[in-house]
């Protein structure tokens, strides 16, 4: 593969030019850990790089107004060329599980991490990805091609503005530099923001080594989860917080899954590395949201036994959560202890999902026989191929109007007949009918960012026009307000438009 130049001009030329973002350097805590943790490499800068956007909101989150995202400073940071003030870049080594098998050392082969950054809500970690090689690239080139950074860009934020737990995007930097992928594409960085990148992997890196597991059990739970310590006669009583840190792990990703599922989501690369361990959504690569409905739908092209479906993720979850479990064994930890950790899994899946569920149907609890008009409304989506989205949102007013809600399916009795047994379902609750419709127009948006519409924004910023990111940015900010002028974006796409095919190069 290709790669664009060395750059090293440029790092003389820009990093000595002070960013926006010195002010708030606070470090870099991961730098605390031993040196087998990482390895401090630099960023390889993109030349006559460009800022084609900015995360407004990310911006706000540290504190960075207009004239400091228009400075050289921040352009430089964002490009590879410049350091935050006294801290040297750096990139960690984990090991992880991909597409179930295990894949050994892996690591952070296209990103580096600045260093932490202090913002009012907290320490966020501020990292570039698609900046070069690093000792952990593999046969990588360490780039990442402008197209799969605007699908990055565009669904962090997107996923943040629907309140799914997230990475951050702060900046989209492109340039001409070329880089092969199936064909010849050019070279782009996306800057993130997360209170921290650590995964699952990282402790599956160090599962056979007790001394270096138990530094990074110290670091996470001592920065993340310091309601998990227990302290023993010697200091940390490693085995019981570990237990405790894997019993709040399955709680937040089970919940995050829950979140997933309830917006037709799919990750498309669940593999254990790309497992957050703040239950974070994290690494958009394949991903999808779904338009027509289809339980086994698979949006990653790459995955062709179609292990990280749809349907498939809450399980998959689970499995990867095992395996964050088994890493913990090297501490001492029993493993029926680790079992029980794990147990509640399902329990919290399924009482985040079906709170979700209940307020996307308006429904103001959840009864034991809801399950069966529940299992009824898939099964209808499913045999109807009725568009995820829509068909939640339209829901609210179908007791008014039901034929915007009916026209999404192929046969209208069978939709009828579902739509009259949920309406005397709902009557039961009584209750504020105003309200109700608030409060389901709340909870289901009009606005998703489709595979369609992100790659009309990539072809129009491969043409050096941001517009259509721009748009893009503004609807998804606020995913649940209808804007007058903008029903493109809330369809799906045309019966006979070609299917965007997304695979692991995305």
């Amino acid at each position: 593969m290709s790669a664009p130049p060395n750059g090293r001009r440029a790092v003389v030329e820009h990093a000595s030019v002070p960013s926006a973002l010195d002010a708030l350097a606070a470090g870099c805590s991961f730098a605390s850990l031993p040196r087998g943790f990482y390895a401090q490499v630099a960023p390889r800068p993109l030349r006559a790089p460009r800022l084609l956007h900015v995360g407004a909101d990310a911006a706000a989150r540290v504190g960075l107004d207009a004239a400091a995202l228009d400075s050289p400073g921040f352009l430089a940071l964002c490009s590879g060329s410049g350091r935050l003030a006294g801290i040297a870049p750096l990139a960690t080594v984990y090991s992880g599980h991909q597409f179930g098998v295990w894949a050994g050392q892996l690591g952070d082969g296209r990103a580096h991490l600045l260093g932490d950054v202090q913002t009012p809500d907290g320490t966020l970690e501020i990292q570039l990805k698609g900046s070069g090689r690093t000792p952990y690239s593999r046969m990588g080139d360490g780039w990442a091609v402008l197209r799969s950074s605007v699908r990055e860009y565009l669904a962090s934020e997107a996923m943040a503005s629907l309140g799914i737990p997230t990475t951050r995007a702060l900046a989209l930097v492109a340039s001409d530099d070329p880089v092969v992928r199936e064909t010849v594409e050019t070279a782009a960085i996306v800057t993130r923001l997360a209170p921290s990148f650590v995964r699952f992997g990282h402790f599956e890196h160090w599962g056979h080594s007790h001394h270096e597991q138990k530094a990074l059990l110290d670091y996470v739970v001592g920065r993340w989860y310091p309601e998990c310590r227990v302290d023993g006669g010697d200091g940390m009583d490693a085995p019981a917080t570990a237990c405790r840190l894997l019993a709040e792990v399955t709680r937040r990703t089970a919940r995050l899954i829950a979140q997933w599922q309830l917006v037709g989501f799919c990750h498309g690369v669940m593999n254990t590395d790309n497992m957050s361990i703040l239950g974070l959504t994290l690494d958009y690569g394949p991903y999808g949201f779904m338009d027509a409905f289809e339980a086994d739908h698979v949006c990653n092209h790459s995955d062709t036994a179609g292990r990280y479906a749809w349907n498939a993720q809450p399980a998959v979850a689970r499995w990867n959560l095992y395996r964050l479990a088994g890493s913990l064994l090297v501490l001492g930890c029993e493993a029926s202890a680790l079992e029980a950790c794990l147990a509640p899994f399902e329990a919290e899946f399924l009482a985040a999902y079906r709170a979700g569920l209940g307020r996307k149907l308006g429904l103001s609890e959840w009864r034991p026989d809801d399950a069966a008009l529940e299992d009824d409304w898939w099964a209808l989506l499913q045999t109807q191929r009725a568009d995820f989205t829509l068909a939640f949102r339209r829901l609210s007013d179908a007791d008014r109007d039901a034929g915007p809600w009916l026209s999404l399916f192929a046969a209208p009795g069978a939709a009828r007949a579902w739509l009259d047994r949920y309406l005397a379902r709902r009557a039961m609750q009584g209750g504020d009918e105003a309200a109700r419709r608030a409060g389901m127009d709340r909870a289901n948006p009009v606005y998703v960012l489709r595979n369609h519409l992100a790659q009309r924004a990539i072809e129009a910023a491969q043409q050096g026009d941001a517009s259509e990111i721009d748009r893009l940015s503004n609807l998804l900010r606020d995913p649940y307000a209808e804007r007058p002028g903008f029903e493109f974006y809330a369809r799906p796409p045309a019966a006979d438009a070609p299917a965007v095919a997304v695979s692991c190069s995305s």
